[in-house]
């Protein structure tokens, strides 16, 4: 997170809590579960991401005393608790799914188990960070989907809601799939390759448009990608782009990254005639990279259609997420320790929407895989003390329409806990890897999925379930609040 110090990056009624908690005192240890309700953008599955920076959140997590002067300032705060954040610093537990992971609804992505004055501190931040880069991810994920094995470019720092929403969501992407980002400083802060072209201003400065291609190429001949739609694609920008990959042929240049940018028109249409062109002259090899307001859809379209394309820029759309702008996490009380038995009392949210109530209780999240195709099953929430053992057959069942049930015959499956611990007692037990590596681990997880899994439209759901256990504990507990309000 560079330099920024992050602790004021909060809601105002954390901090009003934290005082309660405080004056009234009752720091009891809790757990809150980080989860979201719904797959964005239509989809059946989401991507963690953000787990990084949510960790140098809380290793840098400090009050300094421009904050405590600040704070003062708005004349809420009294100056005992004032005294007592000039020396704050999380002391908690922090479990969560690293990033890359494929991941679904109602299952804790990040768990924390704290203090209550310190995990209430920590919400809007974790939120935000993890909501942001989960989104970003999810949306990379499908766009690079739609592009069937083709490389997709992430471009869309100058569209994006500012610096920081640029920065890490360019991360999120590469992490998602995509080859690689034209946003410089993402690529220096995290070692993801930095990509591109040139502008139509490059064209436009010269006098015409072959003498700015072969200006560009005599800087550029081991990466020479023309943008060819500044005038006319097929009558000037192709002509004019083979001129010059014809002359470099001359000249003995060997020509590797080479090939032409479509940035308007139908672009089925161009592409399939300027591969012609291109193949007539030899160059059949040639890159022929296309952008233009693309998204998932549009690629799919293009594809079907059989577009010459084998490159896509992909900006606004997908560093807005632009047709589902928020991921929608959310950071629910599940469990007060007890302080005379030191046991986990769970907690649950009731609601009138049946989504909304939660799942009480200290919880984890096993992940069901055949072990035939490797493909996943179901993913099991259950209570963080339960074991299951591979070779039993286990009976799953959905938590809302409990007649639906699958048997899980024992050796024909293996099992892996999700969350895994990355804050101990406030400090990092967790080394991230570098967001190439985390990049080719999120490959190996989307390939878990079943097909109908990935389709971009009416794709079936993944399974998630509750253990036995946690469903009854949930089950006594609705009943239970359900007698109160009777009384």
């Amino acid at each position: 997170m560079r330099a920024n110090n992050l602790t004021l990056l909060t809601d105002l009624y954390e901090l009003t809590m934290m005082q309660g908690y405080f004056k009234n005192p009752t720091n009891q240890t809790v757990i809150f579960d980080m989860f979201y309700r719904n797959n964005p953008c239509g989809g059946s599955f989401a991507i963690a991401a953000g787990l990084e920076q949510m960790i140098e959140y809380i290793e840098n997590l400090r009050f300094t005393e421009e904050d405590i002067e600040y704070l003062r300032s708005l004349d809420m705060f009294q100056e005992d608790f004032l005294d007592y954040l000039s020396t704050f610093h999380f002391t908690g537990d922090i479990y969560a799914i690293p990033e890359g992971t494929v991941v679904f609804p109602r299952e804790p992505i990040v768990k924390v188990i704290a203090p209550i004055m310190e995990a209430q501190l920590v919400e809007t931040a974790i939120l935000n960070i993890i909501n942001h880069q989960s989104l970003i991810a999810t949306k990379a994920a499908r766009v690079c989907y739609a592009a069937r094995g083709d490389g997709v470019m992430e471009f869309g720092l100058r569209r994006a809601q500012g610096p920081d929403a640029g920065i890490y969501g360019a991360r999120a992407a590469v992490i998602a799939g995509c080859v690689g980002t034209s946003n410089v400083l993402t690529g220096q802060m995290f070692h993801v390759p930095v990509l591109g072209t040139h502008a139509h201003s490059w064209i436009m400065s010269f006098p015409d448009e072959y003498t700015a291609f072969k200006t560009y190429a005599k800087m550029y001949p081991d990466s020479c990608t023309l943008l060819v739609d500044t005038y006319d694609v097929l009558k000037s920008g192709v002509p004019n782009a083979i001129r010059v990959f014809e002359e470099m042929r001359e000249e003995g240049i060997k020509l590797t990254k080479y090939g032409i940018r479509i940035d308007s028109g139908d672009l089925a249409y161009l592409s399939k005639e300027a591969y012609k062109m291109l193949a007539a002259a030899g160059f059949d090899d040639a890159t022929i990279a296309a952008s233009s307001d693309l998204d998932e859809y549009l690629i799919d379209s293009l594809k079907t259609q059989d577009a010459k394309i084998n490159s896509w820029g992909v900006g606004t759309n997908l560093i807005t997420s632009k047709d589902n702008p928020a991921f929608g996490g959310v950071y629910k009380l599940a469990a007060v320790k007890d302080a005379d038995s030191n046991n986990f009392i769970p907690k649950i949210k009731l609601s009138e929407n049946t989504e909304k109530v939660t799942n009480p209780g200290n919880k984890t999240v096993y992940r069901i895989y055949s072990k035939t195709t490797g493909k996943i099953k179901a993913d099991l929430i259950c209570l963080a003390d339960e074991i299951f053992d591979p070779e039993e057959t286990m009976i799953i069942f959905d938590p809302v329409d409990t007649w639906k049930k699958t048997k899980v015959l024992g050796g024909t499956y293996e099992i892996r806990e999700l969350l895994i611990p990355v804050i101990r007692e406030g400090k990092r037990v967790y080394t991230s890897p570098d967001v190439m590596d985390i990049r080719d681990y999120c490959q190996k997880e989307q390939n878990t999925l079943w097909d109908e899994s990935r389709r971009l439209i009416n794709p079936q759901k993944v399974y998630v379930d509750l253990s036995q256990k946690l469903y009854d504990l949930k089950k006594n507990l609705l009943e239970e609040m359900s007698e109160k309000a009777l009384d």
